[in-house]
């Protein structure tokens, strides 16, 4: 068999497999991610595998430079990537994403024993800046935008071309309308002076 039989053999499982996990997640047909552990866990971490042209044959590569992983130090990561890569050497050439998912699964806690969450947030009050005047609040608002009715925005609708641009001349009649209004009330000097 082809890596690429290989590969599109070992999708197929995973998607039925991983079907309805909210754990599992394909971000594309050669790349997935997986998080161990429940949301909310302080030891959950997220692990993503991808796939190269030559996989299985060839190691796949596997990353924990997720933002969900932001709490765990990096040294905890290099050991939890070790011991990953142990479980790919003895299964190279088979398919091991599944294997390799549910091998950090089975052994959480003891990639995880020594995690400290580190604190990625920072207290408000560090936030304050001390330089900031006490003034009040500037009394600028942002400029809010119109909000038009479905009449209003079919009209537009109906107007526009279908790139959103007014045809040419869109507005000529309201400019006959104007001078239809302005002519009767004009003194005649103004009238004669236009005519010629």
């Amino acid at each position: 068999m082809s890596a690429n039989e290989d590969q599109e053999m070992e999708l197929e499982a995973l998607r039925s497999i991983y079907e309805g996990d909210e754990s599992f997640r394909e971000l594309s047909p050669v790349s997935f991610q997986y998080r161990i552990g429940e949301n909310g866990d302080p030891k959950a971490f997220l692990i993503e595998i991808s796939w190269t042209e030559t996989y299985p044959q060839t190691p796949p590569i596997i990353s924990m430079n997720a933002f969900f992983n932001n709490t765990i130090s990096s040294a905890v990561k290099q050991s939890i990537l070790a011991k990953l890569q142990e479980a790919v050497e003895i299964h190279l050439g088979t398919a091991m994403t599944y294997t390799l998912f549910e091998y950090a699964k089975d052994n959480k806690e003891q990639f995880m024993e020594n995690h400290h969450p580190i604190n990625s947030t920072i207290p408000i009050s560090s936030i304050i800046s001390v330089e900031t005047p006490n003034t009040a609040p500037s009394s600028k608002k942002k400029d809010k935008k119109e909000q038009l009715s479905k009449a209003q925005k079919r009209k537009l609708a109906d107007k526009t071309d279908h790139k959103g641009q007014l045809p040419r001349g869109w507005n000529w009649v309201d400019v006959v309308k104007m001078y239809r209004l302005v002519i009767p009330h004009c003194p005649r000097s103004w009238l004669s002076a236009m005519v010629t």
